[in-house]
C-alpha cells in the first residue's frame, strides 16, 4: 500500500528521473499520476492501444478505403498523431489477410474439393457420356477400338503422373542431376520431392507458402518503394516518402483482399466491385501524392504493376523452392 501511495503522487519520474511539473513527464511523456491498474483499467488500456478505440484506427481506415493517397499526404505534411503508424497499419492488415487466407480452405493443387478417384471417374463419365467399367472405374474412350483390356492399357499409358508437375520420361532424373551438379545435397532433396505423391507435394508447397510468403512479401516492400523511386526520378522526393506510400497502398490491398475473402457470396457484384476499386486505387493514389497528368500516371502505373508482378512471381518461386529443399 505504501508503494502504491508513493506512486500516486510522484514529483520525479520513476522512468527517467526527470522532475515533473505537470500531468506528464517532460522527458519521456509518462503520466505523473501512477497506480496499479485495476482489471477494468488494464483491459481498457489494452483495447485502446491495440484496437484504437480513441478513433485513430477508424480515421486511418476511412481515409485508406475512400480517399486514395490522402493518408500518405497527411503524414508527409506532418499530420501524424491522429492516425495509426504506417508500418503498424501494414503489418496488422497483412497478418489479418494471411490468417483469413489460411483458414478459408484455399489450397494449392485442386481447385475443387477432393473426391475418391472412383467417384471422380464416374462423375466425369456421366458428364462426357463415356462408358465406364463399374468394377474398376476405368474410363474407356468411345473412339478407342478393341477390347476393354486394350482400352485400359491405352489409358494406363496416358495416365497422369502422381506429381504436382508433369515430367516426361527421364525429366526427373535430368532435373535431379542438374541440382546435384550444383550441390549433392540439393540434388538429393530435389529427387525426394519429385518422388512425392501429388498430395504430399501440395502439402509441402502449402506449408512453404504460409511459412515464407509473408516474409517474402514484406521484403518486397522496399523493392516496391525502389521502383517508385525509379519511376519518379527528378521529383525531389526521398526514398522514405516512397516507402511510406508503399506501406499505405499495400495495407489497402491486404484489407481489400481480406474483405473479398470474408464477405458472403450471396451479395451480387460485391466482390467484382471491390476488385475493380482495388485496380483503380493505386493510380488514383499515385496522382494524389505525386501529381502529374492522368496519362503519365497511367503509364507509370502499368510499368510499376508489371515490374512488381515479376518480383512477386520470383518471391513465390523462391517460396516453392524452399519447399523443395527444406
Amino acid at each position: 500500500m505504501k508503494n502504491e501511495l508513493l506512486l500516486d503522487h510522484v514529483t520525479v519520474c520513476p522512468n527517467c528521473s526527470t522532475h515533473i511539473a505537470g500531468q506528464f513527464c517532460q522527458g519521456c511523456g509518462q503520466a505523473a499520476h501512477l497506480h496499479v491498474p485495476s482489471a477494468r483499467e488494464f483491459l481498457h488500456e489494452f483495447i485502446a492501444h491495440y484496437v484504437a478505440l480513441e478513433g485513430k484506427l477508424w480515421k486511418s481506415v476511412a481515409l485508406l478505403l475512400f480517399r486514395p493517397g490522402r493518408l500518405t499526404r497527411d503524414y508527409i505534411e506532418g499530420k501524424r498523431a491522429r492516425y495509426v503508424e504506417p508500418l503498424r497499419l501494414y503489418l496488422s492488415f497483412s497478418i489479418i489477410f494471411f490468417a483469413i487466407f489460411k483458414f478459408s480452405g484455399l489450397s494449392f493443387g485442386n481447385a475443387v474439393p477432393d473426391a475418391p478417384p472412383k467417384e471422380q471417374a464416374q462423375a466425369s463419365a456421366r458428364e462426357k457420356g463415356v462408358p465406364l467399367d463399374a468394377k474398376s472405374a476405368v474410363l474407356v474412350p468411345k473412339t478407342q477400338p478393341g477390347t476393354l483390356e486394350e482400352g485400359r492399357e491405352e489409358l494406363g499409358k496416358r495416365r497422369k503422373p502422381d506429381s504436382l508437375i508433369e515430367f516426361d520420361v527421364g525429366d526427373d532424373d535430368k532435373i535431379g542431376s542438374k541440382a546435384a551438379a550444383i550441390h549433392p545435397a540439393l540434388g538429393k532433396k530435389v529427387k525426394n520431392f519429385i518422388a512425392l505423391s501429388h498430395d504430399a507435394q501440395r502439402d509441402a508447397l502449402t506449408r512453404a507458402f504460409f511459412s515464407y510468403a509473408p516474409y517474402a512479401i514484406f521484403l518486397l516492400m522496399p523493392v516496391f518503394a525502389a521502383l517508385l523511386k525509379l519511376l519518379y526520378l527528378g521529383s525531389g522526393r526521398r526514398y522514405g516518402e516512397h516507402l511510406l506510400f508503399a506501406l499505405h497502398t499495400n495495407a489497402f490491398a491486404f484489407l481489400m483482399l481480406s474483405l473479398v475473402l470474408v464477405l458472403p457470396d450471396g451479395i451480387p457484384l460485391l466482390s467484382p466491385l471491390l476488385m475493380l476499386w482495388l485496380a483503380f486505387y493505386l493510380p488514383t493514389a499515385m496522382r494524389k501524392v505525386y501529381g502529374g497528368s492522368r496519362l503519365l500516371t497511367a503509364l507509370r502505373w502499368l510499368v510499376l504493376m508489371s515490374m512488381h508482378l515479376c518480383c512477386a512471381v520470383l518471391a513465390v518461386v523462391a517460396a516453392a523452392a524452399l519447399a523443395v529443399i527444406a
